[in-house]
């Protein structure tokens, strides 16, 4: 088997938290989590990809002006203050409120703030617990003549990609703005969610 399929493999196994003869999964995800969530920081460089097969699959190349940031952000939809006036509990509006903008694209701009001379290639989900769920994003350094000179990485750093995380270009951004559906149910993403007054959402 080669070894990009082993490695998928097993991370499939630790994913699903299954048991294994060979090797508990559960207790290697679970140990990992525990060293992730004791990090000082939100946004923690790291050598190489924990996933290496899914961020191969998203863009990753083992090269210079390529790096990767995991980050870790809070669960859920976010605070929503009760209403001051009297209502009764149907209109309070404070329980299955989401906000327009998914957690993996608010881990893409923290990691965009936090090397603010890279720009976001796409990002991929490698944990979660009960309070943080964990991204790792991969960042491309815009200035490096090892990435200008990159066929598949020059078109991320040319000058109107800049700031593209921001603008909802990213994967997970184009899920957000409602662009990863077509057809039916979907007339209203194109050209833009404000060009129909934000009638998808």
């Amino acid at each position: 088997m080669p070894f990009l399929a082993k490695v998928s493999e097993t991370f499939e196994k630790e994913f699903a938290r299954k048991k294994d003869a060979d090797y508990d999964y559960r207790s290697m995800l679970r140990e990992r989590l525990m060293r992730w969530r004791k990090e000082e920081s939100s946004v923690v460089r790291v050598d190489k990809p924990t996933n290496l097969p899914r961020a191969k699959s998203l863009g990753y190349k083992a090269k210079q002006g390529v790096l990767v940031a995991r980050v870790h952000i809070r669960k859920g939809s976010g605070m929503h203050t009760k209403p001051s006036n009297a209502r009764r509990p149907k209109r309070m509006g404070i329980s299955k409120l989401t906000r327009r903008k998914s957690i993996q694209s608010m881990a893409e701009e923290r990691a965009a703030r936090k090397y603010p001379n890279c720009e976001v290639l796409n990002s991929y989900w490698v944990g979660e617990d009960g309070q943080n769920k964990f991204f790792e994003v991969i960042l491309v350094d815009r200035t490096n003549p090892s990435v200008m000179a990159d066929v598949h990485l020059m078109d991320v750093v040319a000058t109107q990609h800049k700031g593209r995380v921001f603008r909802g270009l990213t994967s997970a951004g184009k899920r957000g703005r409602g662009l990863h559906n077509r057809g039916r149910g979907a007339e209203k993403a194109r050209p833009s969610l404000r060009a129909h007054g934000r009638m998808l959402k």
